[in-house]
């Protein structure tokens, strides 16, 4: 996919974190408004700070958003909270005339464990 100048200064701007990240497929269930969505999608990246996922569906920029994360491993989800941090829109490469969105989560409600577990799953990845 190609990028224009404009959205490659975004995304690097984006890609300053303080917790590095790795792509990483795992199953991610959003309940969004009292009603939930579920999204069985790849994590353009994932790491201990937040998530980044590629979904059908857009969201509201600084939506709290609770969040399932069912890592490969075995073991029940890791449940947390997120705030919708960015949202980009891109069109779907086999379908053009549908649009995907690229969205960055930060976590803001997770439990100290499961960021441990994510950063130890990202420790690991990068050392492979």
């Amino acid at each position: 996919m190609m990028y224009s100048l404009h959205e490659m200064m975004i995304w690097e701007g984006i890609d300053k974190r303080k917790f590095p990240r790795v792509k990483y497929q795992c199953n991610l269930r959003v309940i969004d408004r009292g009603k939930e969505d579920i999204f069985d999608t790849y994590t353009e990246n994932i790491g201990a700070g937040g998530i980044c996922v590629v979904l059908s569906k857009e969201f509201d920029l600084f939506k709290t958003a609770e969040l399932d994360l069912q890592l490969s491993e075995p073991g029940d989800p890791i449940h947390c909270k997120g705030t919708i941090v960015w949202v980009i829109r891109r069109r779907n490469v086999n379908t053009p005339d549908v649009y995907e969105y690229d969205i960055g989560i930060e976590f803001t409600d997770i439990d100290e464990g499961d960021r441990k577990k994510i950063a130890a799953l990202v420790e690991d990845i990068l050392s492979a």
